[in-house]
């Protein structure tokens, strides 16, 4: 007669539950598998079967009653990581999608906005083509297939314990969320440099012709240049948006590293220190 206690069956649904909460939170906000055209059902059972491969190489975790206050802390502590590491690779679209609102709005194509499931927001036309020109590229080279060996490593590099994690973690995706503005600043950078460049001609045209009337003519010369300069600088975007995603990629990686509490590294530069009273 096959006999099981209690605590063995505590440790078989730990020894689930916890990976999979950290699986499933990567899941939920990464940009590739948390897209809201995805059925929930499916990124369930994606997750649960990760979680199944994963779990028997997990290192030795604490043997802890899952309903119990610990356990729920380990829960909570894993479903932090998860989402952390899925923000981080999110950031990086989201460099993409300021991008492409930068360069809307310097086209003309403010008032063009459609609604993003991605996003779950209002976006434009330009962000929401770049963002799919990304995820595509991000698919093509197994991008997201590399974020989920990134996953897995992350039980080695942090392992499901009791214990807190540093706040270090927490600043430097702090400091990460910087890349927002200097990414999306940078990738827009030819479309900009195009227009101002349009914006000057069209200045000088005016004083030298007012009977022009540049209402009329400045939106379509704009909107013209505007999409000639995309379309000449999308094939050099490659390197670029490449090296932000492996940015996104090394970031979520590191992420564990830096809430590990068993590490003894110096303090971050540029982190404010508290001084002991």
């Amino acid at each position: 007669m096959l006999v099981v206690t209690s605590a063995e069956l505590n440790t078989w649904i730990a020894a689930l539950l916890w990976p999979a909460a950290r699986i499933l939170a990567l899941i939920a906000t990464s940009p590739i598998f948390g897209n809201a055209r995805i059925p929930n059902e499916l990124k369930i059972a994606l997750g649960i079967l990760t979680a199944l491969v994963v779990s028997p190489t997990v290192p030795a975790m604490p043997a802890l009653d899952p309903a119990g206050w610990a356990g729920l802390s380990v829960l909570a502590r894993e479903i932090v990581i998860g989402t952390g590491m899925g923000f981080a690779m999110r950031l990086v679209f989201g460099a993409v999608e300021m991008a492409g609102e930068i360069s809307s709005l310097t086209m003309g194509l403010g008032f063009a906005s459609f609604f993003d499931p991605m996003s779950q927001g209002r976006s434009s036309a330009v962000s929401q083509f770049l963002v799919w020109v990304v995820t595509l590229a991000v698919l093509a080279v197994n991008a997201h297939l590399v974020l989920v060996e990134a996953l897995a490593e992350s039980f080695y590099t942090l392992p499901i314990a009791a214990i807190s994690f540093r706040n270090d973690g927490f600043w430097d995706l702090a400091l990460w969320g910087s890349k927002v503005f200097s990414a999306g600043l940078q990738l827009s950078l030819p479309i900009v440099a195009a227009l101002l460049i349009t914006n000057v001609a069209l200045g000088i045209l005016t004083r030298a012709a007012p009977q022009l009337n540049l209402f009329g003519i400045g939106f379509p010369i704009t909107l013209g240049v505007g999409f000639l300069t995309l379309m000449m600088t999308l094939p050099y975007m490659n390197m670029p948006v490449q090296a932000l995603v492996n940015e996104g990629i090394e970031k979520a990686r590191q992420l564990p590293r830096e809430w590990d509490s068993r590490s003894t590294k110096p303090p971050m530069p540029g982190k404010p220190q508290l001084e002991p009273k």
